[in-house]
């Protein structure tokens, strides 16, 4: 290790961190990339399956929108606990010269509620009050998203690309190790609703085991009427009303949404985000989601040290990442809302010299004894409260890349497993209300994430596009995983950029996640290890926790494409 590169501004001293440098983050044998391939076009997803679904539309001449769409339809089916057209996301489009443009399809909260949604007697009600229940669903914008999409830059017909899903709910697909996991770990929500309870669990209560062929003809018959009508199938008619009377009847936490709030549901175009990080160029999605925001911070505020020289091994380089990350997430639970109510310094979070001033707090011999949220550009007339709620854990995020050289990136979420754990017409709603701040205040002071009529809670979510100076595209990556999710696709993006690592090596390096004063690690791997250099480097509190890790990426090589699922989910990365 070249010590004397760590830092252009101070020099490492700290001898007693750097004596464990030779700790090995050695990616498993595993997860090794395969060899370089050129192919026409290439989908990574978090289930074969729906990874098959897109290569069908690519097959038929789709476009990667196309692809994507067609996933997130058969992703509905074979992995229900994480995402669907119950609930929402975010696409991030990029074609061949560079031109990025990104869709909010965030569900929004109905025009019922405000800053009392999840207040109890003048205090924020607990979660498990709300979830599972009715008044945590917001209106779903999945398929608003895909029409928006589609309508841009689909190629093949609407109806097309529910195909591949339709077959999956009508035939049945098989229940997979991840899915039984989730079924018993997560019973109280699987089991919330009768019609989930029937298609899931057997007569014993018991989940069904795994290798159980599961028929869906609800979602199946849903999913034709939506192909051949459009989405007004969904957002109007008799699933509006039985989606309406679904959660107005939740035997827990009812909620008033209407169907006058489905029918008012869009999903915007909005601009993408987009700086520079060394000689790349780092796209993401802006406010409602923190992604771009929180992944370009942590990168910029890292620019300054010379990462490569340091290595995947050092633990001085996970120091560096620990105290970028919680900087960036301090910035992150102050400023980020809906743009759409209120005011985002989103252009000022991504300021170099703002950037540059949060990165020179950060010292490669010790640790912050104290984070706090700085003022970006456009910030300093905002009194914002710095607040913390749930983020989402039912999540998946999928790329592809089709023959024109477009790529699209996309994370798609009902928040929690299985959601709310209410059930419509074969699909779970969305428990994404829970995004939001449970108070509307603190100290006096507004949160930007507070509850209010139609609004989108903020968001993790970080679908990214990265490119070369001369805008060829050479990463399209994103996670799930709730909070941590801008901490592990900054790591991807480190290990790719910085490290020189394939797309699945960087993928499968462990996680660290420091989003306050505690550094997590992944537990049962080398980070274990390091925790004696973190805690001398002056992390007073790390700790090792079980991996809920789940990532794609598509990168672009020399050699052609590659693809890269993580070794810790059920992914995979399929070509035409």
């Amino acid at each position: 290790m070249n010590l004397s590169r760590v830092s252009r501004a101070s020099p490492v001293t700290l001898a007693l961190a750097l004596s464990v440098a030779a700790t090995s983050l050695a990616v498993p044998a595993q997860a090794k990339a395969p060899p370089a391939v050129h192919v026409p076009g290439m989908v990574s997803a978090a289930d074969s399956r729906a990874a098959e679904a897109g290569i069908e539309m690519l097959r038929k001449g789709g476009s990667a929108t196309d692809a994507a769409l067609a996933v997130m339809l058969a992703l509905n089916v074979v992995e229900p606990q994480s995402s669907g057209i119950g609930g929402g996301g975010f696409l991030v489009r990029g074609d061949a010269k560079g031109e990025v443009e990104t869709v909010d399809g965030r569900e929004f909260a109905p025009a019922a509620a405000d800053g009392q949604w999840f207040m109890k007697d003048g205090k924020p009600a607990p979660f498990q009050t709300f979830v599972p229940g009715g008044k945590s669903v917001g209106v779903p914008g999945a398929l608003a998203l895909a029409a928006t999409a589609h309508g841009r830059w689909g190629k093949l017909p609407w109806a097309a690309l529910f195909q591949p899903a339709i077959k999956l709910a009508r035939d049945g697909f098989l229940i997979t190790p991840r899915l039984e996991t989730m079924l018993t770990r997560s019973r109280r929500s699987g089991t919330f609703d009768a019609d989930a309870r029937a298609l899931y669990y057997g007569k014993d209560g018991e989940p069904l085991p795994i290798g159980t062929r599961v028929k869906n003809p609800a979602l199946a018959a849903m999913l034709t009427r939506i192909a051949k009508d459009g989405p007004g199938a969904f957002y109007a008619g008799a699933n509006a009303r039985a989606l309406v009377a679904e959660v107005n009847n939740a035997p827990a936490a009812p909620s008033p949404m209407t169907e006058a709030d489905l029918a008012a549901y869009a999903a915007p175009v909005r601009q993408p985000l987009c700086g520079m990080y060394r000689q790349w160029r780092i796209c993401g999605m802006g406010p409602p989601s923190s992604g771009a925001t929180t992944v370009f911070a942590i990168l910029k505020q890292l620019e300054r040290f010379d990462l490569t020289a340091l290595g995947p091994d050092s633990p001085v380089a996970w120091h560096l990442i620990a105290e970028s990350m919680r900087l960036a997430y301090a910035d992150r639970d102050r400023w980020i809302g809906d743009p759409d109510f209120v005011t985002v310094p989103a252009t000022g979070l991504m300021d170099p010299a703002y950037l540059a001033a949060r990165s020179a707090l950060i010292d490669p011999a010790k640790t912050l004894a104290l984070v706090s949220p700085g003022t970006p550009p456009g910030a300093q007339t905002l009194a914002r409260a710095t607040t913390e709620g749930a983020e989402e854990h039912g999540t998946t995020h999928f790329v592809a890349v089709d023959r024109a050289g477009t790529a699209v990136s996309y994370t798609n979420t009902v928040e929690s497993v299985f959601g709310s754990g209410l059930m419509v017409n074969g699909y779970f709603l969305n428990n994404e209300l829970t995004d939001f701040n449970f108070a509307p205040e603190q100290n006096g002071k507004p949160a930007a994430n507070a509850v209010a009529a139609h609004k989108r809670p903020r968001s993790s979510m970080a679908p990214s596009l990265i490119y070369d100076g001369e805008g060829h595209l050479k990463l399209a990556v994103g996670a799930a995983g709730g909070t941590t999710i801008p901490a592990q696709v900054a790591k991807a993006i480190i290990g790719v950029l910085d490290w020189h690592l394939s797309a699945r090596d960087a993928i499968a390096l462990p996680v660290l996640y420091a989003p306050g004063n505690t550094v997590f690690v992944e537990k049962g791997t080398a980070h274990e290890a390091m925790i004696p250099a973190l805690k001398a480097l002056g992390h007073a509190d790390v700790r090792a926790r079980e991996a809920s890790f789940k990532a794609n990426a598509i990168e672009v090589t020399a050699g052609g494409l590659l693809g890269a699922a993580d070794p810790r989910s059920e992914g995979a990365a399929v070509t035409p």
